[in-house]
């Protein structure tokens, strides 16, 4: 018996999966959105090491839709986790080459000027 797991339903619950913290500073907006999995997690890759601070990333929750617009509205955005990271893909925002792994964990940062 083979299980199957709608598209549809996994993008329903993104708003479990995601959080984003928005700051202005000098005039420019800044996002902050991760993977819920991850935050509050630390990443080591040779001489790297990152963690995803809860302080940092942990706010509201979001969904596909929402992150979008917030893509849009901010100049800074840092983003971390894989899913965040495939979602600002498939709606342009990056392309593959923009994206880093630290420990096989997406991680982007967006600057617009």
């Amino acid at each position: 018996m083979h299980c199957m797991r709608s598209t549809k339903s996994a993008e329903k619950n993104l708003g479990d999966t995601l959080f984003y913290k928005s700051y202005e500073m000098n005039n420019t907006k800044v996002l902050a959105c991760a993977d819920k999995e991850i935050i509050g997690k630390t990443f080591k890759e040779k001489d790297l090491e990152v963690t995803v601070e809860e302080s940092f990333y942990k706010g509201q929750e979001l969904d596909e839709k929402k992150l979008g617009e917030l893509l849009a509205e901010h100049n800074s955005i840092n983003l971390f986790g894989n899913k965040v990271v495939e979602i600002a893909v498939k709606q342009g925002f990056l392309m593959e080459a923009d994206i880093i792994k630290i420990a096989g964990i997406k991680h982007a940062i967006i600057l617009k000027v």
